[in-house]
């Protein structure tokens, strides 16, 4: 299992406004630049992270993108689902009825915890633990 690139770059984004912003703002291209995003796809992210409610954005001179809301109060888990959809490590976690060995797999308890562990992992780590490393 692997994150896609989109969700490795919405994290970069989240994390970079939460050590950067200056004055609450960021450029795009100052983003594109640090993070070594290509424009097109940070506006393709950074329009995803704005329908989330997780930044908002700013146009014309002056304009730019910011957090909608402090480092704290936004978790790894929000970033990711934002750009990739609920997590699932097996489909049998997320649609049991659909898996044809559900009443007697020895696995589904497994990914289940997997999955509730990891989902716990990220819904409590914040961007401002991350921005200033306070990951135990």
């Amino acid at each position: 299992m692997q994150i896609s690139r989109r969700a490795d770059y919405g994290v970069r984004v989240i994390l970079d406004l939460a050590t950067n912003s200056q004055n609450g703002r960021t450029s795009t291209h100052e983003i594109a630049a640090r993070q070594s995003i290509p424009n097109p796809f940070l506006a393709k992210i950074i329009s995803q992270l704005s329908l989330a409610g997780l930044v908002i954005t700013f146009r014309g001179a002056g304009g730019g993108v910011s957090l909608s809301r402090p480092s704290s109060e936004i978790s790894l888990l929000h970033v990711i689902e934002a750009l990739e959809g609920p997590i699932a490590l097996n489909r049998c976690i997320i649609e049991p009825d659909q898996c044809p060995q559900n009443d007697h797999c020895p696995v589904h308890s497994i990914w289940a915890k997997a999955q509730a562990d990891l989902i716990a992992l990220m819904e409590t780590t914040t961007f401002d633990d991350l921005a200033h490393s306070t990951i135990p």
